[in-house]
């Protein structure tokens, strides 16, 4: 799966994003939400390979074959948490609904302000964690993010949230591991994505939903190399702008010696791929790899 994503052609253009912010701006979310629909049907008529996804993933969880109503479901999930965003990086937040499970977790993280890293995927919101942030007096979370398969969703992003850009974090870089470790030294979360392998990275194959699949081993070995505790979080969309957000310890501590490492990393990964089939079961409409997620390249 390591180049399926990165290699699929970013659908729609820069003008279509700012179209649909547009429409919830001009006419309020209740009434764009309206118009996801159309838009979700037309996907579903000219969108084969995501189309095929969908029945990939959705035969997977069900053990039967998915029908064309229930991928249509899983579109429209899709365009919703979308439209979410839009809300979300408008600052308009407040309006979320928002249940935290497990904010013990993070909060024992975070307590001896070391930072913590947070593991995620897409399953789900990441963007809800920006709500989560505001509400606890302007935490900030930081994000390493690949934005180079989809630079126009990434320029609309910025040009409607600026002060995002400060916070997102380039991953294969030099830099990279120093800024990862400015933000933890600070005591801030740093969140990644443990769902998607970049061509060319370290990975470890873990069953997931009954198939091998293969899972990035680089923000498990980060948070070995910087001796900093591992919690995932899932922000799993419930309905128009209302989440539940859910945090588990996943390791207090990776092994750091070179010796035990590589197993310490495998044993972790292979645990965060068992719980995100466990919330991807429970959610399956949250699922947002549109590819073929055990396409071993």
């Amino acid at each position: 799966m390591s180049g399926a994503w990165q290699q699929q052609r970013e659908r729609g253009s820069l003008g279509a994003l700012r179209f649909m912010t547009w429409l919830a701006r001009s006419l309020g979310y209740r009434s764009a939400s309206l118009l996801l629909a159309p838009i979700c049907l037309y996907f579903l008529a000219f969108a084969p390979r995501a189309r095929a996804a969908s029945r990939q993933f959705l035969g997977r969880v069900q053990g039967r074959p998915a029908r064309l109503g229930e991928v249509y479901g899983h579109f429209h999930a899709f365009a919703g948490t979308l439209l979410d965003r839009i809300e979300v990086l408008r600052g308009r937040g407040g309006d979320f609904e928002v249940r935290v499970h497990g904010g013990e977790a993070l909060n024992a993280a975070l307590a001896p302000r070391r930072g913590c890293l947070l593991l995620g995927s897409h399953l789900g919101s990441f963007e809800v964690l920006r709500v989560l942030g505001e509400a606890r007096s302007g935490l900030a979370v930081n994000l390493v993010m690949h934005e180079g398969n989809a630079p126009h969703a990434s320029r609309w992003a910025r040009a409607l949230a600026p002060e995002l850009a400060a916070r997102i974090i380039a991953p294969g870089t030099p830099e990279t591991l120093l800024r990862v470790r400015e933000c933890l030294e600070r005591g801030e979360p740093v969140a990644m994505l443990g769902d998607r392998v970049l061509g060319g990275e370290r990975t470890v194959t873990c069953d997931f939903l009954g198939a091998a699949a293969r899972f990035p081993s680089g923000p498990l070995l980060t948070a070995a190399m910087l001796g900093v505790p591992v919690v995932t979080f899932f922000c799993l969309r419930r309905g128009p702008r209302s989440y539940d957000v859910r945090f588990e310890l996943l390791a207090e501590r990776i092994e750091p010696d070179r010796a035990g490492r590589e197993q310490a990393v495998a044993r972790s990964a292979c645990a965060f791929a068992a719980r995100l089939e466990a919330h991807a079961r429970a959610a399956p409409d949250n699922w947002f790899n549109f590819y073929d997620y055990w396409d071993a390249r």
